[in-house]
């Protein structure tokens, strides 16, 4: 299960609060573009890190980017 799942509405609404207190309205949608920035690099990064792997393990047992050949 996900992290955010084990958090309840009272939870989040209490982070949300401590961060609006904590760094105030003016600098808050700033942090929240930075961290979808970041998250959405991480997922990219990611991404390319699994087809990098699935390409290997393509190349490696023999099914990588060798052309097929018809039989007549």
């Amino acid at each position: 299960m996900s992290v955010i799942g084990r958090i309840g509405a009272q939870e989040l609404l209490l982070i949300l609060v401590l961060a609006l207190i904590i760094f105030g309205p003016r600098k808050l949608p700033e942090l929240g573009r930075s961290l979808g920035q970041g998250i959405r690099e991480f997922r990219k990064a990611a991404t390319e890190v699994r087809k990098s792997i699935n390409l290997e393990s393509n190349t490696d047992s023999g099914e990588g980017d060798k052309p097929e050949t018809q039989k007549d």
